[in-house]
């Protein structure tokens, strides 16, 4: 490279004019203006307008047709000030273009599969499989770099506060954490596994009871789980412990990292401390435990007044266990159609509903199909409740809780969404906190609604032997715009809790010390009270800079079928390997 760059393709300004300079990057594109060419010439610090003319560089003038996009060039030449009425407010480099003198063609390119600045337009498996395209364009490039810098304030920040960064290893063993571990096989210890890591729970927790103190990683994590737009096989997460501390300490330390991000990046002060809303009442108002608050659109309960009703379909409902419950969409009445309404139905079907009923409030009184089975004390006792006002629009859902809160809750967000009830630049912000210890699983046995060491609450803690599924845990979600953003706890620190958590859940002590063996021997060492959480890194830079897809903000993603069509992985291998694995396939190559 005989042309060595002086300056990067955003920097040049007036102040530099009449002064020489190098510059290399990728031809963006061609413009020809009858004899002087046009090139913008792009690296990843932005454009520079670069000129052709015969009479400053005649050798380089006569190959600059020959330029396409996204040829790699080197151009020597001189700093000038557009010309008045040509200046582009759009660039930064915009009231300086630089006249070619001489150049170096560095790499020719072939014709790119699809146009690179405008890559929102093409299909995804072509953007996918041409990945290192994709991540030239300006949009994918900004992620990138902002994802950088948002690690890097981590980083500085959890250093700042004591935190130590240590690795945690990549190549661990299988344990229950709620989804399916990717296993690795071992060829040295023939027949046996390692599993890629879940998270490092039970490695922070063992570098708590080491004496630590306060622990930090940057941590790739693997679940081989179905995928969707918020979701990888593999993703980081910003890992944190802390010993002898409350629940209170650990959400302050998260709290003062978000207050330091938002001011860095958005711009924005946040009100500290945070809101916090109990998973009972998130479920009540909301139906899930990661409600969006940045509308209202709060569900209300209405069972009692329709307990006795002659409506058999919401009395039914109330008789078999389950639950009556509403929203107001205020002012909706004008901006939702009958079709609209009725096409609730359908959209609450796939959640498992039968049904949703609606009443609109028309200034001649409430119009619904529903309304002639209501006596006159219940439409009253409704319209109290609700805090209807002509204009409004009521929406119910009459069946198991399960499946009123799920409806529900996805109706809330789709008419915030379609009544444009928030923008972009609305943020919320909250903490779920006093979850359940346990939950039923499909068989109706118990299991841990978030991982069988998290702690319960020390006034809970006499349940554990009778009433399992009113204890409470100090658990704790961070909630951004509807989304989990990160999850924790305080952690069980005594070896006697444990074992009634795995009594509890059907773990023999045989399968916990074959499983958990390391940790459960660890606890009987001095283990410090302890507690942490987890943020998910990807989730957190798609929200803060409004992306739709998790996709957008990791630079190699996996297609939703969990394959990169770069490098065509998962992809076969030789016999001679799965030899020495002792493994045998039963795939059928031609059914492949």
């Amino acid at each position: 490279m005989k042309l060595k760059r002086t300056h990067r393709c955003g920097e040049l300004r007036q102040e530099q004019a009449g002064t020489s300079t190098v510059l290399s990057g990728w031809v963006e594109n061609y413009r020809d203006h009858g004899g002087v060419a046009f090139i913008d010439l792009r690296d990843r610090w932005g454009i520079t307008q670069v000129v052709f003319d015969p009479e400053v560089g005649p050798e380089s003038h006569k190959i600059a047709h020959q330029l396409r996009s996204q040829d790699v060039i080197s151009i020597e030449g001189e700093v000038r000030v557009r010309p008045d009425g040509m200046e582009n407010g759009k660039l930064k480099t915009g009231g300086i273009e630089v006249y070619v003198k001489s150049h170096e063609i560095l790499n020719k390119s072939h014709t790119p599969p699809f146009d690179i600045e405008h890559h929102e337009a093409v299909n995804a498996e072509t953007r996918l499989k041409h990945r290192y395209l994709d991540l030239r364009s300006t949009h994918l490039q900004h992620a990138m770099i902002f994802r950088s810098k948002v690690t890097s304030l981590i980083r500085n920040y959890f250093q700042d506060k004591d935190f130590v960064d240590i690795e945690t290893p990549i190549l661990s063993r299988a344990t229950p954490e709620g989804a399916r571990d990717y296993l690795v096989p071992s060829r040295v210890n023939q027949g046996k596994f390692f599993a890629l890591p879940q998270s490092p729970q039970l490695y922070k927790q063992a570098l708590m009871i080491s004496g630590f103190d306060r622990y930090i990683q940057i941590a790739r994590c693997f679940r081989d789980e179905d995928l969707r737009a918020d979701r990888q096989p593999e993703f980081t997460q910003v890992d944190m412990e802390m010993s002898f501390v409350d629940r209170d300490d650990v959400m302050s330390m998260v709290e003062g990292l978000f207050a330091r991000i938002f001011k860095e990046f958005l711009n924005k002060d946040l009100k500290l401390p945070l809101a916090r809303m109990s998973y009972d009442q998130a479920m009540l108002d909301y139906g899930k435990d990661a409600p969006d608050l940045r509308f209202g659109l709060k569900i209300v309960e209405i069972s009692e007044i329709f307990a006795k009703t002659d409506f058999t379909v919401f009395r039914k409902a109330v008789e078999s266990g389950g639950c009556i419950r509403a929203i107001n969409l205020k002012g909706a009445s004008e901006k939702l159609s009958r079709k609209e309404l009725d096409e609730m139905t359908p959209f609450a079907k796939q959640f498992k509903a039968k049904g949703v009923a609606w009443i609109r409030m028309n200034e001649d009184g409430p119009q619904s199909p529903i309304i002639k089975f209501f006596s006159e004390d219940e439409a009253n006792a409704l319209y109290e409740k609700m805090g209807a006002e002509t204009g409004d629009v009521l929406i119910f859902l009459a069946d198991r809780e399960e499946v009123v809160c799920q409806s529900l809750a996805e109706l809330r967000l789709f008419f915030g969404k379609k009544l444009e009830l928030y923008t972009n630049d609305d943020v919320a912000l909250s903490w779920i906190i006093d979850f359940p210890m346990f939950e039923k699983d499909h068989s109706g046995n118990p299991t841990p609604l978030h991982h069988p060491f998290t702690a319960p609450k020390p006034e809970d803690a006499e349940k554990m032997d009778s009433d399992i599924y009113n204890v409470s845990t100090n658990a704790y979600d961070l909630v951004m715009n509807g989304c989990e953003v990160g999850g924790g706890s305080i952690r069980i620190h005594d070896q006697a809790t444990q074992k009634k958590v795995f009594d509890i859940l059907g773990i023999s002590d045989e399968e916990a010390k074959d499983k958990f063996g390391f940790l459960l021997d660890a606890l009987q060492y001095g283990a410090p009270p302890h507690g942490g959480l987890a943020l998910g890194l990807d989730r957190l830079i798609m929200l803060l800079l409004n992306e739709d897809s998790i996709r957008n903000v990791i630079a190699f993603p996996k297609t939703q079928k969990a394959t990169c069509l770069m490098t065509e992985s998962p992809g076969s291998v030789e016999e001679e390997q799965l030899d020495e694995l002792c493994i045998v396939s039963t795939v059928d190559e031609d059914d492949e």
